[in-house]
């Protein structure tokens, strides 16, 4: 879905950038397009928490020009050669909401009918945020006659976010020709069931966010206000250790038992703690939507900077007993064959980077 084109210039170039601001890092992917191929040139993460006085991991809330300058060094650093970009909405600072309407065919009507009832889910005035649409396709069976009403998804970020975004646009001298809600970009390079419904589960730093994704389109949303911050804390107490150190360990280690060939810093039940309340709240969300629309979720796909815990795949596995899938975002580029290892590994981490940089590669021509 298209969301909320801010353009700042108009220079095509064959390489171009996805930027995702996450409340604890930096994600930057860098495509060039060969012919109807995508190739990963660069990509790059640098975490927010140094620049907020604090450590590896850390969720933070920065304002414009720290972010601009954490984002300039990520670029340097990333050895970014083009300004080109995309940019990331975090979902905790839009509205989401899929709704039901008399059906009009009229664009003004619809307009008009849509702010009206925005009104309803919005907690502040119209005016202090920008509203989006799409009206979801709905198949029609052979000899039936169209329904009278209409599925839309309501889209709303609020100005401050959109006047912070530019900030960091202008602070690290990007020339960037969207926004977009970090759901959206998402589903654009990990999601590749085209009909049945599938369950994505977003493990970031300060939250969890639960999609149902169908016919490419959000039909439920839910978010979880604990993440991969909440279990680095864990790890950290229970070994007396700094942010960052636990940080680490987590990635390293994971689910890896003690006995294992790798014998793991922490008992598997630390890490189990918080992990169990994730998933447990996750499946409530899952059988809430399959009981309101009597359908079954095919697959769930583990993305997020949560989805890198090592061994996360098995638990989950057993935990849902349904097929779940690691995000793989890099699958959809062209990248050497002794980096697919590596890709694969951090992909999770880099779904809605990618998913930006190949929205923005589209408008290349």
């Amino acid at each position: 879905m298209s969301f909320l084109s801010n353009i700042f210039g108009k220079k095509k170039s064959k390489s171009v950038i996805g930027v995702d601001i996450g409340s604890s890092s930096l994600k930057v992917v860098q495509l060039r397009r060969e012919g109807d191929t995508a190739v990963l040139e660069t990509y790059g993460e640098l975490a927010l928490g140094p620049y907020a006085g604090g450590q590896v991991g850390q969720a933070t809330n920065l304002p414009a020009d720290k972010i601009a300058e954490t984002l300039r060094d990520l670029l340097r650093e990333s050895s970014v050669t083009t300004n080109d970009t995309g940019l990331s909405i975090p979902f905790s600072r839009s509205l989401l909401r899929l709704i039901e309407l008399p059906r009009r065919d009229d664009p003004n009507e619809q307009r008009t009918m849509v702010e009206l009832e925005a009104r309803k889910y919005i907690p502040v005035p119209v005016s202090e945020v920008q509203l989006d649409w799409f009206v979801v396709p709905e198949p029609i069976p052979e000899g039936a006659a169209p329904s009278d009403k209409m599925k839309v998804l309501l889209v709303a970020v609020h100005n401050d976010e959109l006047s912070l975004l530019q900030g960091v646009v202008q602070g690290a001298t990007l020339n960037a020709t969207f926004y977009e809600i970090e759901i959206f970009s998402t589903i654009r390079s990990v999601v590749n069931e085209p009909v049945k419904p599938v369950l994505v589960l977003d493990i970031g730093a300060s939250a969890t966010k639960v999609y149902v994704i169908e016919h490419g389109v959000v039909a439920f949303s839910h978010n979880i206000p604990q993440g991969g911050q909440d279990v680095t804390r864990t790890i950290a107490a229970a070994g007396n250790l700094p942010i960052e150190q636990a940080e680490l360990r987590k990635k390293q280690h994971g689910f890896t038992a003690v006995g294992a060939n790798v014998t793991a810093p922490y008992e598997r039940s630390t890490i189990e703690i918080i992990f169990s309340r994730l998933f447990e709240e996750a499946k409530r969300a899952l059988a809430q939507y399959e009981a309101m629309n009597q359908k079954t979720i095919s697959t769930l796909i583990l993305t997020g900077g949560g989805g890198v815990t090592k061994d996360l795949l098995p638990y989950a596995k057993e935990f849902f007993n349904m097929p779940v899938e690691l995000a793989d975002p890099f699958s959809k580029v062209e990248a050497p064959a002794f980096m697919r290892p590596v890709l694969a590994e951090i992909g999770p981490e880099f779904a809605v980077a990618v998913g930006l940089a190949l929205r923005k590669l589209e408008e290349v021509v």
